[in-house]
Formats: C-alpha cells, structure tokens, sequence
C-alpha cells in the first residue's frame, strides 16, 4: 500500500475520531467533565484532556519529535474546544502532504487508537451519568477528513 493511500486512511480513522469524540462531548454539560465512578477513575475532562494530548502528540510524531504531553484539564467548553483544534491542526498537516517521520501503522496501533479508545470511555461515563449522547450512524455517516468541526455537531 502506498504511503499515499496510507495517509489517506489515517486522515479518514482521524476524522472517525473527531466525529465519534464530538457526538461523545459537545451537548455535554460542563459538571460532566467532573463525574467520576470511583476514586481512582478518570474524570470525563482527565480523559479529555489526554485525547487533545495524543492528537497533538501524533503532530509532533509525524514531524519527528517524540513527546510525552499531560495537561491538566481545561473547563469542558475550552478542552472540548482543544480537542477540535488538535484534530484539525493533526489532519491539516496530514492533509499537507508534509514527510512522515514515523509510520502510519505506529500512529493507527498508538495514539490515534487509544484516542479512540478514550472516546469510547467518554460514551460510557455519559451514560453512565444520565447523559445520553445523540446517536450517530457509524457505518453511513458522511465522515470526511477535514470537515468533522463541533459546528458539525450544532
């Protein structure tokens, strides 16, 4: 497979993370970002904030720079915000045709799956606060890279 069709699979799996994120964040209410199940559990804003640290983190990857980012978290609106400006700034470098300094199937197998993977505990966390998310069709959405912004989601 050319690092062509690669790059585009990646954009499209990033562009899946950005949709499923933001039907799991963006009509949440602020006090969500504070739920927690148990003491030693993430907070659905902790989570947060590591998904905006592996989608910048995948940035700094791909242009050859290995860092190891923990924010704390912002007020839900900002760190749903950031989450949105990490995908967007992640795709657009993608997008740019820009070297790879790292191989597409080490982003898909690391951040970018385990930025999957916290969505999905997002969805749960919702549910389990009482919150439930907005459905989505997975499988017909019209999910394009570089189009999933949280206007997508008003």
């Amino acid at each position: 497979m050319s690092l062509d069709l690669k790059r585009e699979v990646l954009r499209h799996m990033v562009a899946t993370v950005a949709y499923r994120g933001g039907l799991a964040v963006v009509d949440a209410p602020a006090s969500f970002a504070e739920f927690r199940t148990h003491e030693t559990t993430r907070t659905p804003g902790e989570i947060l904030a590591h998904i905006g640290d592996l989608l910048e983190g995948s940035l700094h990857l791909v242009k050859g720079e290995m860092v190891f980012l923990t924010s704390a978290p912002l007020p839900w609106k900002e760190e749903v915000a950031r989450f949105f400006a990490a995908v967007n700034a992640f795709d657009a470098y993608l997008a740019s045709g820009g070297p790879m300094a790292c191989a597409v199937e080490r982003l898909v197998q690391g951040p970018v799956g385990d930025a999957l993977t916290h969505v999905g505990q997002i969805v749960m966390l919702r549910r389990m606060a009482g919150i439930p998310i907005r459905s989505g069709e997975y499988f017909t959405a019209e999910i394009v890279p570089g189009a999933v912004t949280e206007d997508h989601f008003s």
